[in-house]
């Protein structure tokens, strides 16, 4: 069974840096696939990375991470400026970030019109 744990924005937004990257990843290590409403900034994704890498061992695999960008589609002029006072105000709330154990989430692919999360047969121990 593949489980998802959507965390809003606002669960985030006043935490500091090593704490949002510390929550998200005791949220994998519960086999559990993070969608986050929102962005983590460039430093805070290397540092999920990082960090998850560290931790590998026989029971945590490691991550699949994609980010989900609505303004990497051509954006041009007001809309573009319209984004750009919306994330200064309301802080990297666009987007969508996805985050999953390694051992669940065999790949991530993504297009401007589509995601595909491909999981991993669970082989049951007998």
């Amino acid at each position: 069974m593949v489980t998802f744990q959507f965390v809003p924005y606002y669960e985030i937004e006043d935490l500091g840096s090593a704490r949002r990257v510390k929550k998200l990843i005791d949220i994998v290590k519960q086999n559990k696939i993070v969608l986050l409403q929102g962005r983590l900034r460039k430093e805070e994704e290397a540092d999920l990375i990082s960090i998850a890498m560290e931790e590998i061992g026989k029971k945590f695999k490691g991550i699949e991470l994609a980010v989900i960008n609505p303004e990497e589609r051509g954006q041009e002029g007001l809309r573009k400026l319209r984004n750009n006072f919306f994330n200064i105000v309301l802080g990297d709330r666009q987007g969508l970030t996805i985050v999953g154990p390694a051992s669940v989430v065999k790949d991530i692919k993504k297009d401007p019109s589509k995601i595909e999360l491909l999981t991993k047969e669970s082989r049951k121990k007998k």
